[in-house]
């Protein structure tokens, strides 16, 4: 649909949100979305062991056949909830099921929140209710949905992509939430991506590991992961291309149009990030292992003093290149460097002269690149991070209040 840039911009997806009175500041906390021909379905979760009921509900019904249906509710994590957790994430999906007249096994459940407290199951019976008497195929459905499953978000998060596949528009739509405890390992958040492209299972499945990989699991906020990590892809098949069933080139070229979605996502989560005013990216060549890449990117991204000089414009070097030295990566001292943006403020392990001024602006943007070379090998990689602000101490230290 042309100017919808929601999860139901994708052929054949209905979607709605509404506020049944799980948040205390009476804003949208359910949402439904529902594929009434049936999608083909692929997920991935937290690597945390301690998992929310939602989790563990979900991972058994996305083996079944296909999906007609997700529920999420924010305000509440259902994590560390025992046994009545679990049913209650069970009769989450069977009312969506009642009323969309499908099997409850067809239904998917997320829920994402504050840990430990059990679901106010009686409202959220009431509530799926009325949102599948709202759902709707247009833009302000898909909306509502992306404002229902938002936390301490300050706005929606949502893009869309289009490609040709064998002649027919294929759209890709997505939705996420996440601005705190995004620490990675699979979906790092709750990211909910809608396609009508026809596709095999398990290639929809390899597609988004990959696209999730690249870029929502490359954001760190604070080095947490949450219980409740869920990223779901729902196919409908209804874009008419002829169905990829190979990694032929039409499958690499829907891949990397997933990727270009879920990078988009993660941008906006990072520019959302609890308390946050810039971001930046980090950039790792010469490593002697891609993990080696990965692991010194992440330490710079990760460490405190990096992420408050950057909140404070200071292009203080020092930082990265300790951050780097102590996380146990094979590196080069004497051909160790580093740039921000494009000023070389350390070279081959020795200070480089640089105009302080102009390598504050740089710092001092609302995005930049921190480049760094390890000088060991060919390998690289990248993290996504943001500034350490006293927003975000606030917004943690009064959350469960």
């Amino acid at each position: 649909m042309a100017g919808n840039n929601t999860v139901t911009a994708a052929r054949g997806f209905l979607a709605a949100g509404v506020a049944c009175g799980i948040k205390q500041s009476g804003k949208p906390d359910l949402g439904l979305l529902v594929c009434p021909s049936g999608a083909t379905t692929a997920a991935v979760f937290t690597t945390n062991k301690i998992v929310s009921a939602a989790v563990q509900v979900s991972k058994e019904h996305v083996k079944r056949g296909k999906t007609y249906g997700v529920v999420v509710n924010s305000g509440n994590a259902n994590a560390c909830t025992g046994n009545k957790g679990l049913k209650n994430a069970i009769k989450m999906c069977s009312e969506t099921a009642k009323h969309i007249e499908e099997p409850p096994r067809s239904v998917l459940v997320a829920s994402t929140g504050i840990i430990g407290e059990q679901l106010p199951i009686s409202r959220i019976v009431k509530g799926v209710s009325r949102a599948a008497d709202k759902l709707s195929a247009s833009a302000s459905g898909g909306l509502d949905f992306a404002k229902a499953i938002m936390t301490t978000d300050t706005r929606p998060k949502q893009a869309v992509r289009r490609l040709e596949v064998s002649g027919a528009e294929v759209t890709i739509a997505g939705a996420v939430k996440g601005a705190g405890m995004i620490g990675p390992n699979m979906a790092t958040t709750l990211c909910f991506i809608t396609t009508d492209a026809a596709i095999a299972k398990p290639l929809l499945a390899k597609a988004l590991k990959g696209a999730i990989g690249e870029s929502l699991n490359k954001l760190t906020v604070d080095r947490h992961q949450s219980t409740n990590d869920t990223a779901i892809i729902l196919a409908s098949g209804l874009a008419a291309n002829r169905p990829i069933v190979t990694e032929c080139p039409r499958y690499k070229r829907f891949a990397k149009m997933l990727m270009d979605l879920c990078d988009d996502l993660a941008r906006q989560m990072a520019l959302d990030a609890e308390g946050t005013t810039q971001i930046f990216k980090v950039v790792v060549n010469g490593a002697a292992t891609k993990a080696d890449a990965a692991k010194a990117a992440r330490a710079i991204a990760d460490y405190p003093l990096v992420k408050c000089a950057v909140h404070g414009g200071d292009p203080n070097w020092g930082r990265i290149i300790c951050a780097v030295g102590s996380v146990g990566v094979k590196l080069n001292p004497e051909k160790l460097s580093c740039k921000l943006g494009p000023i070389t403020v350390f070279r081959n392990g020795a200070p480089a002269k640089f105009d302080r001024e102009k390598a504050s602006k740089v710092v001092s943007q609302t995005e930049h690149t921190i480049t760094v070379d390890l000088g060991a090998g060919k390998q690289s990689d990248f993290c996504y991070g943001c500034d350490l602000t006293a927003e975000y101490v606030r917004i943690n230290a009064e959350y469960h209040t």
